[in-house]
């Protein structure tokens, strides 16, 4: 401090509590470092660099982080864009960096008007917890179990925590947060407390991932696009899909899926067929111009499911939100874009509301609502399609949300501003409602404007380089 300025005036005595230390988490923990002291709990030891980390197995696997995540990221943390630019993380502009094959054949490949940041996993969750981390108001407990929440079915009033020595201890807390993802205990510790278990909905299309590195073939221009054969879920038999993504280190990420009865396996010798049997075979043949890198990693846990905590009575000073709250089908990559919007919606509500309104945890909880239902709508709009998705099928209102959706997807092939509609809902730049602007029904209803392309939309450039005829 230099002489004669005036001191920094002193926070009072308060502290938000967040579960998890996973990017849900520590988006969390910045939003609440504007106003309190944050302590983040984290159950594994997180690696130094960037590194796999035991409790995250999905990491392994293709992730997106759309444009309209991005840029919540970018005002929650500041200079997030740039460091994971720095760290080699690609920028793609969209819709002209992707090669995507949709149900209703190839898209065009329009002018930038949106753009998603590829990377591993492990580089983009090291970015964020190292400059998390460097904040003096967030501090972060590592080995530390959360066994229950302390207070009544009214207020939570803190967490019991067990540490490696297993003695349980109280932490008191202002505002507790469950960022802890898709095994979250928050059910179970609200039945302890005498709360009624939240309304909740599930949407399991049986999908199993298979993902594997590879070196990606020598001498690609420096904008090679992402690849990516989609399912068709109202087709009969097992959805199946392939994605070639872009990463740091001059990697490719290849993630390949399929529903109930078409999954793929862990077998490397395996691999490559199964993408060549894709809807089209674009992505085993150029797998067949890569190197594989390590073995392939699976993983089940694709379940789309949803707690309704915002339509129960739910004790105050308790939130939850990321992957605890609702979790989504990977395939459209809108978790951490999710999570990061919701970080935007809790300082914000904090910012209006007051630290110390009584029904602060209540109107966070509500207040994220409308980016839980972009996402969940385009997850479950496909998978409950897919036989055994759910006990009773789509409902009405579902099966013409999709005829629809289906038509502007038909519709954006041939229209680049269809196009860019479609990517704004998928970028989480907009809500679904932008499908209904009237604009959008006439262009429907019409049809597209140019033909679609009838083979994969590389330029010559990208052609030469791999020899793909």
């Amino acid at each position: 401090m230099t002489s004669g300025s005036a001191p920094t005036p002193a926070r009072p005595s308060r502290r938000a509590v967040v579960i998890g230390g996973g990017l849900t988490g520590m988006l969390m923990a910045q939003a609440l470092s504007t106003v309190v002291d944050v302590v983040v709990l984290e159950r594994d030891t997180l690696p130094e660099r960037p590194e796999p980390r035991k409790g995250l197995p999905q990491a392994k696997h293709s992730h997106l982080l759309w444009s309209g995540g991005a840029e919540a990221m970018e005002s929650v943390l500041a200079g997030t864009v740039k460091s994971l630019d720095a760290a080699g993380a690609r920028r793609i502009p969209l819709t002209n960096g992707m090669v995507a094959f949709s149900p209703r054949g190839w898209f065009q490949r329009w002018p930038e008007s949106h753009y998603v940041i590829t990377c591993s996993r492990d580089l983009l969750d090291w970015v964020i917890r190292s400059r998390v981390l460097a904040n003096e108001h967030v501090e972060l407990r590592q080995g530390i179990t959360v066994t229950g929440l302390q207070g009544t079915k009214t207020a939570v009033t803190g967490v019991k925590v067990a540490a490696g020595t297993g003695d349980e201890e109280i932490l008191q807390a202002d505002l507790v947060v469950d960022a802890s993802g898709r095994g979250s205990r928050t059910p179970q510790w609200l039945a302890e407390l005498g709360v009624p278990e939240p309304a909740t909905r599930e949407v399991d299309s049986g999908l199993v991932y298979a993902s594997r590195f590879h070196q990606a073939p020598p001498g690609l221009p420096a904008s090679w696009p992402i690849i990516n054969v989609q399912a068709n879920p109202r087709a009969a038999g097992p959805g199946q899909a392939g994605v070639i993504l872009p990463i740091e280190d001059g990697r490719w990420l290849v993630t390949l899926s399929g529903t109930r009865g078409g999954e793929p396996t862990g077998d490397p010798d395996d691999f490559q067929r199964f993408a060549l049997d894709l809807r089209h075979p674009i992505v085993g043949e150029l797998l067949g111009k890569a190197t594989p890198l390590g073995p392939v990693h699976v993983t089940r846990m694709t379940a789309n499911r949803r707690h309704f905590y915002e339509k129960a009575v739910m004790p105050r000073g308790y939130v939850v939100l990321g992957d605890a709250l609702a979790a989504y089908n990977p395939t459209y990559g809108q978790g951490m874009s999710v999570a990061a919007q919701s970080a935007v919606t809790l300082r914000e509500v904090i910012r209006r509301r007051g630290w110390a309104a009584p029904d602060l945890a209540a109107r966070i909880q509500k207040a994220v609502v409308p980016h839980v239902n972009v996402a969940w709508t385009f997850a479950t709009g496909a998978d409950v399609f897919y036989e055994g998705a759910t006990d009773a099928g789509p409902t009405l209102a579902e099966r013409l949300a999709a005829r629809f959706v289906d038509r502007l997807t038909y519709t954006a092939t041939g229209s680049g501003r269809v196009a860019r509609a479609v990517t704004d809902v998928v970028t989480l730049k907009a809500g679904p409602a932008t499908f209904a602007r009237p604009s959008n029904v006439v262009a429907a209803l019409r049809g597209p404007l140019q033909p679609a392309p009838t083979k994969p939309p590389l330029t010559d450039e990208e052609r030469q380089a791999v020899d793909y005829a």
